[in-house]
């Protein structure tokens, strides 16, 4: 397993008054094709409450994993759903979507989730909006002898003698995510996949390389091309696994909208100030 870089997830806020964790990309230096990883983990309703009111998106898609509690998430395109523990939601905006994301009243063990940010093929930014869910068809996990849990989020995996196919199968870039469970003095390995970036971010514990580099929670590592992955804990981790092939496109960002020059950017404030995007 070959590590090429290694980031820290920083504290910041974001919606109304969110602490979350951050991982940007934006500069498209190392994270291409994703653009953000935000990590929401909290047992205190104060750092989340506030919620994400309602805004707009346009030129990504954003993919939402709950790990405890949950969000409802409401569109202009008449969708309405309460995401929950398990719960994975995929919304590829296009040329334009205005949605919220409101922590759940009824969850009250507290919140841990994720919402990641993942740029589009220039060409297909302004194509119509979609989403999809997986409260219908949850997505497929999968535990070894050892206790090691296997959820594939989005694309396909093969995860020991197991291949696993979740629902969500047309995230750009090639896009693929799954969540990895190391119960105590546990390992996992897999080999190298297709995708040219594959990222491995520790949301819980700790894990240990194979050349035994220790990681705790925060830490996201970027792996060279072509690397197995080989991972091991001592105390138990939970991990994200994400994957996809770099778009190496112009990046311009402002806000909710991420284009490939300034003058789309322009167009999308322009597009959003004449109610083009929609009401909730």
């Amino acid at each position: 397993m070959n590590i090429a870089k290694v980031l820290t997830a920083y504290a910041t806020q974001d919606g109304d008054g969110v602490n979350i964790r951050r991982l940007p990309g934006f500069d498209g230096k190392y994270l291409d094709p994703f653009l953000m990883i935000d990590e929401l983990k909290s047992n205190n309703e104060s750092d989340y409450i506030g919620g994400f009111p309602p805004h707009p998106h346009r030129g990504i898609e954003t993919f939402t994993y709950i790990i405890k509690g949950g969000f409802e998430h409401q569109d202009q395109m008449g969708n309405k759903k309460a995401i929950r523990s398990g719960d994975v939601q995929w919304m590829s905006t296009g040329r334009g979507v205005m949605h919220s994301e409101m922590p759940l009243t009824d969850a009250k063990e507290g919140l841990h989730g994720f919402q990641i940010w993942i740029n589009m093929p220039s060409g297909e930014k302004m194509r119509a909006p979609r989403y999809q869910d997986t409260t219908q068809n949850p997505a497929p996990e999968v535990t070894n002898q050892h206790g090691v849990s296997f959820s594939a989020l989005a694309g396909n995996w093969q995860f020991e003698d197991c291949t696993l196919t979740s629902s969500l199968q047309s995230l750009a870039a090639n896009a693929a995510l799954a969540n990895v469970t190391l119960p105590v003095n546990t390992r996992m390995q897999l080999a190298g996949l297709k995708q040219r970036k594959v990222m491995i971010y520790v949301h819980t514990g700790e894990l240990i390389t194979g050349d035994e580099q220790t990681f705790n929670a925060g830490k996201l590592l970027i792996l060279s091309e072509n690397s197995d992955i080989d991972i091991s804990s001592q105390k138990g981790a939970g991990m994200l696994i994400l994957a996809g092939d770099p778009l190496e496109q112009p990046i311009a960002h402002m806000g909710p909208f991420v284009m490939t020059t300034q003058e789309e950017i322009k167009q999308a404030v322009r597009d959003y100030q004449n109610g083009e995007f929609g009401n909730i």
